[in-house]
């Protein structure tokens, strides 16, 4: 194991961290906010430190690095981050107890939006800043941005961290060289994110509500600096949540395909096909039911249609309270935080891309059962799909189902509602942020027991880092001298 180039990366990303406290810290500064700006000051010293030392000592012959470290490079990066960017609100005592600060950040950086919080406006603007801005980060991932600003080294050695780090079955280059790829997807997300700034700012939303709002669309994560989410602004600046979450929802590859001139070939994406399709017949079957709530076709298609983009997408924002809707539509959100959106965008869920893939292999074993001697090959946008892929999506789900089943006892053990513990595990796993019941859209997981915040942590990583990472980190084997 090549532990210098581990250590050389997570200094690289204490370092990167201490200069993405700098806009929370200046805000804190101009507003006032000295207990605040002190914590963040404090932070950024000790991370500068410790990031200087370790790349420092582990800058010499570090070598190049494989599947395995990247996997661990991926996991203890996210950790490490998670746990150093939680001190500002502890030391500060904005949050007083470190493991709801940690799931705050855990909640960001994973970009899920469960809060602790139970006033959110009690917050100082550089910690609402600082909070949705964790959001952006973690949307596309630390590492991708890491890799777009600093060169690995050549070899190859970048495609481990960025399949290790990138949602869906696989990661294939928009160009020859990983670190290219990585720097258009981030110019995309940064074009897209200024983009949605711009339409927010056009509806009159002050620019510090655009940004935040927007860091919180971009990463599909849903903390909201109001206590009511997105219900108090206007229906206009709704709306535009409504695209734009449903925008960072698309896979970035047909963003590309769009920008190189490939209409066709970005039109007829077989996943985008399968997003669209539940999208659109979500919420007309939503909006047809919610209707007698409403009174009014145009009030029930416009929640019901944010609704949808929000959960779909895994952001999380809200307009209304989804918990009091009848079963039905209450059923389709609970299915829709399962499915999430497309692979290679800023979404949760298992992606519509394995739900594809899943369909295709049931297709493709009842006509191999018809027909023993035929060959049954599963093509997606026309090209073969490799056996590999397919087994690692079913490993996939067979390690999703596992996860559920085990994090949802433990949580049982706090003696809550089944419906709040399988929704708040879906929620969570599956990067969404509110469930139902004690966990819906209008509260929040501070009644939770340290236990089951610490497994629902979990849950956010795993869904976050598509659970192969952190099983890699935690298995023996990974640990020993011989591969």
């Amino acid at each position: 194991m090549n532990r210098k180039m581990i250590g050389k990366v997570l200094g690289f990303l204490l370092l990167l961290e201490c200069v993405f406290l700098l806009p929370p810290a200046l805000i804190s500064a101009l507003d006032g906010e000295w207990v605040a700006l002190r914590a963040f000051f404090t932070v950024m010293v000790f991370g500068a430190a410790v990031g200087g030392i370790l790349s420092a000592l582990c800058r010499k012959e570090a070598g190049s690095f494989y599947a395995r470290e990247g996997f661990l490079i991926v996991s203890l990066g996210w950790i490490v981050l998670s746990m150093v960017g939680a001190l500002p609100f502890w030391l500060s005592g904005e949050i007083p107890h470190y493991v709801d600060a940690v799931f705050e950040v855990i909640s960001g950086f994973t970009t899920t939006g469960a809060s602790i919080l139970i006033n959110v406006e009690g917050l100082s603007r550089g910690m609402l800043f600082w909070r949705s801005f964790t959001h952006w980060l973690g949307g596309m991932g630390i590492l991708v941005f890491l890799l777009a600003i600093v060169p690995m080294g050549e070899g190859g050695y970048s495609v481990h961290l960025l399949r290790a780090e990138s949602p869906g079955p696989s990661v294939s280059k928009l160009v020859p060289k990983m670190r290219q790829t990585a720097a258009i997807l981030y110019l995309l997300y940064i074009a897209l994110t200024v983009l949605c700034v711009v339409f927010l700012l056009a509806g009159g939303m002050p620019l510090f509500d655009s940004l935040c709002t927007s860091f919180g669309t971009a990463g599909t994560g849903g903390f909201g600096i109001k206590n009511d989410s997105m219900a108090g602004y206007s229906p206009y600046l709704q709306t535009v949540c409504t695209v734009f979450m449903a925008l960072f929802g698309v896979n970035f590859s047909v963003y590309f395909l769009v920008l190189i001139g490939r209409f066709k070939q970005a039109l007829f994406n077989e996943e985008l096909g399968v997003y669209l399709s539940i999208f659109f017949g979500s919420i007309a079957i939503i909006t047809t039911n919610i209707y007698p709530l409403y009174g009014s076709i145009r009030g029930a298609l416009h929640d019901a249609a944010f609704t949808v983009s929000s959960i779909m997408t895994t952001t999380g924002f809200a307009t209304a309270d989804f918990n009091l809707w009848p079963q039905l539509s209450r059923t389709i959100l609970v299915m829709l935080m399962i499915v999430g959106a497309c692979a290679g965008s800023t979404g949760g869920g298992i992606k519509c891309a394995r739900l594809l893939l899943l369909g295709k292999s049931l297709n493709a074993r009842i006509r191999q059962m018809l027909h023993p001697r035929s060959v049954n090959l599963i093509q997606v946008d026309g090209a073969t799909v490799d056996e590999e892929t397919i087994q690692g999506v079913n490993t996939y789900m067979a390690a999703y189902c596992a996860i559920a089943v085990v994090s949802v006892l433990i949580l049982s053990l706090d003696n809550l509602s089944l419906e709040t513990n399988v929704t708040a595990m879906l929620a969570c796993l599956n990067n969404i942020g509110p469930g139902l019941d004690l966990v819906g859209p209008t509260s929040n997981y501070a009644h939770f027991s340290d236990l089951s915040k610490i497994v629902l942590m979990f849950n956010m990583l795993l869904g976050r880092l598509e659970i192969f990472p952190l099983l890699v980190m935690l298995s023996p084997r990974t640990w020993r001298k011989a591969n």
